[in-house]
C-alpha cells in the first residue's frame, strides 16, 4: 500500500478548522460586557479590543503577510494635499497567502458573524465575498487617510454597509510614528478616541454617514516599516429609517486645523511655483 502523502497547506483543500481560529470561549464570556461597551462608546457605537485572538495565530498572519513586492497590490499614490496618499491594498482573496485566506474565511463564517450581530445589535449581517475596499491594507512612511465617512452602498451587491472590522498586525509599533485610528464627532470638530495600530488589536464600529474616522497625519515610521491591517466590512439588506440616505462614495472632511491651513494655502498657491509644493515629499 502506498504511503499517504501530506499536502502542503497551499495545496490542501481544507485549512484549519474555523473553530480553531476563533477565541470562542472568550467571545462567549465577554460578549455581554463588550456589547454594552459597544453601545455606550463615543462618538459612535464601536469597540477596541486588545489581544482578541490567540497570539500564535496573529504571529503566523504577520509572518505570512505579503511584502510590498510579494503581491499584486492595488497602489494609491496621490498628490500632496489630497486626502489619501501611498496606500497599498489587496482585495482578491485568492491572492492571499493560504493562512490569511483561512483566517478571513473564519471571520466571515456563521460563527463569527453571529458574534458580531450580538456585539453590535445589528441583525442579518452579510459578509462581502468581493472584499470591496477591504482585504489587506499596507501603508508606508508618509501614507495617510484623511478623516472620512465610508461609502454606504455596495455597488455590486446593492447592500447597505453597516459594520467595519479592522485587525492590526504591527508588533513593536511606536506611538511617535503615528498611524492611530482616530474617531471624530459628527461635525469633525472633536477627536474623541484614537487607537494605535498595534498587533492583535481589533476595532469594530458601526458605519453611518457621520461615523468619521481616519489616520489623517502622514506616518513617520522608518522606511520599510508599514502599517499593516486586515479590513472586513459587513452589510445588511436595508438599514434603519433614521440612517437612510442617498447612495454616496467616501465622504472626506477636514479637521479644524486643516480648514485653517487650506485657507492659507488657497491664498498662497497662485503665488508659489508648483515645484515648491512637492519638496516636502522628497524628505519623507
Amino acid at each position: 500500500m502506498a504511503a499517504a502523502v501530506s499536502l502542503p497547506m497551499s495545496l490542501s483543500t481544507q485549512g484549519p478548522d474555523t473553530k480553531s481560529l476563533l477565541p470562542l470561549g472568550k467571545m462567549e464570556r465577554c460578549i455581554d460586557a463588550w456589547a454594552q461597551q459597544y453601545r455606550e462608546n463615543r462618538p459612535f457605537p464601536h469597540i477596541g479590543i486588545d489581544d482578541f485572538f490567540d497570539d500564535n495565530i496573529i504571529r503566523n498572519l504577520v509572518s505570512d503577510y505579503p511584502g510590498e513586492f510579494d503581491a499584486s497590490w492595488n497602489r494609491t499614490f496621490l498628490d500632496a494635499g489630497t486626502y489619501e496618499e501611498q496606500k497599498l491594498g489587496l482585495d482578491r482573496l485568492e491572492d492571499f497567502p493560504p493562512s490569511i485566506q483561512h483566517f478571513v474565511n473564519a471571520l466571515n463564517s456563521r460563527l463569527f458573524v453571529e458574534f458580531l450581530e450580538r456585539l453590535t445589535g445589528i441583525d442579518g449581517l452579510i459578509p462581502d465575498p468581493h472584499l470591496v475596499g477591504g482585504g489587506l491594507h499596507m501603508i508606508p512612511r508618509g501614507g495617510r487617510l484623511a478623516v472620512h465617512a465610508d461609502f454606504n452602498i455596495h455597488k455590486k451587491l446593492r447592500l447597505d454597509r453597516r459594520l467595519n472590522l479592522l485587525l492590526y498586525l504591527n508588533y513593536d509599533w511606536k506611538s511617535e510614528w503615528g498611524g492611530a485610528l482616530e474617531l471624530w464627532d459628527k461635525d469633525v470638530r472633536v477627536k474623541e478616541k484614537a487607537y494605535l495600530p498595534i498587533a492583535n488589536r481589533v476595532v469594530v464600529f458601526t458605519t453611518t454617514d457621520t461615523a468619521y474616522h481616519g489616520h489623517p497625519d502622514p506616518l513617520t515610521s522608518p522606511k520599510g516599516r508599514y502599517r499593516r491591517s486586515i479590513a472586513l466590512y459587513y452589510y445588511t439588506n436595508g438599514r434603519p429609517e433614521d440612517e437612510k440616505s442617498e447612495s454616496h462614495t467616501t465622504i472626506f472632511k477636514m479637521r479644524p486645523n486643516e480648514v485653517k491651513r487650506r485657507k492659507v494655502l488657497d491664498i498662497l498657491k497662485p503665488l508659489v511655483p508648483p515645484i515648491i509644493w512637492q519638496i516636502p515629499r522628497l524628505f519623507r
